[in-house]
């Protein structure tokens, strides 16, 4: 039987938290989640570099048969979706799709302040490429926002650190930074989803009034309202409620921090690059 399974792409484990509000969402649909473990984190990556990954992804994405893949991973959207969009995507199937997870929380971010005031933290890659700034005053042109990078939040969550004191000090640390930029913020955006399992702490220290926003349901409401938009698309895509997940790097390891991230046991296939 042919499958047309969403894709669903990550540098890790941070996509899952993306994917876990997608099928709660959309569950009728399949679904193919690759995390390249292997050659993560991509924060800290050059354009060209994270580029050249996440195509070599999207090109395996579309050997599969995924007619549609979302990269939920903020730095290859911050640094790789839009030359693939505009560069790639004609010879590699005119009628596939990428899409990525900066877009739509562009679209609704300046609905959670009542200051105009938000803070953005994401990782290194993210925060440079000024994806969230250009592509927020698009929508919300008279927000004042400010910037964080936080290059110690994926590996602290990646090593299991994320309940540990260690995590204390760096999530106080760059709350601080945010606060003392911007004293009104009063909306955070978590720019990597891998910082939802940093919730505990970044609830420990944010100030009283803020509001912390994260990707999954926005990205899930979305997918579900683009589909809606294109009928043709959705009419593709298989619907047997079926959910693999492939890793690059070692299986056991990967299955045992991916369900931390997914919310259920994930029993991943190997993949290497050839």
């Amino acid at each position: 039987m042919t499958t047309a399974p969403i894709g669903v792409f990550d540098s890790g484990y941070g996509g899952l938290t993306v994917l876990k509000e997608i099928t709660r969402t959309l569950p009728e649909y399949d679904y193919l989640y690759l995390g390249d473990n292997a050659r993560a984190p991509y924060g800290t990556r050059d354009y060209d570099t994270v580029y050249k990954y996440t195509l070599e992804a999207v090109k395996w994405f579309f050997n599969q048969g995924c007619e549609l893949v979302i990269l939920a991973c903020n730095t290859a959207s911050a640094k790789a979706l839009r030359t693939i969009q505009q560069n790639d995507l004609p010879a590699l199937g005119a009628d596939k799709r990428v899409l990525g997870v900066i877009r739509p929380t562009a679209e609704v971010i300046g609905q959670f302040t009542k200051t105009g005031h938000i803070g953005i933290l994401g990782t290194p890659g993210t925060i440079q490429s000024n994806s969230y700034q250009i592509e927020i005053r698009k929508f919300f042109p008279h927000l004042i926002i400010i910037q964080e990078a936080c290059p110690m939040w994926v590996p602290l969550v990646e090593n299991l650190e994320q309940d540990g004191e260690g995590a204390d000090y760096f999530v106080k640390k760059h709350l601080d930074h945010i606060y003392q930029s911007g004293p009104k913020t009063d909306c955070l955006l978590l720019a990597c989803t891998h910082y939802p399992l940093l919730l505990n702490k970044i609830n420990r220290y944010i100030h009283e009034g803020t509001r912390v926003i994260t990707q999954g349901n926005i990205v899930a409401e979305s997918l579900a309202e683009y589909l809606k938009r294109h009928p043709e698309m959705a009419q593709k895509l298989s619907k047997n409620g079926k959910r693999e997940f492939y890793t690059t790097g070692d299986v056991a390891h990967f299955d045992t921090r991916a369900s931390l991230f997914y919310g259920e046991n994930v029993a991943a296939f190997p993949l290497q690059w050839t």
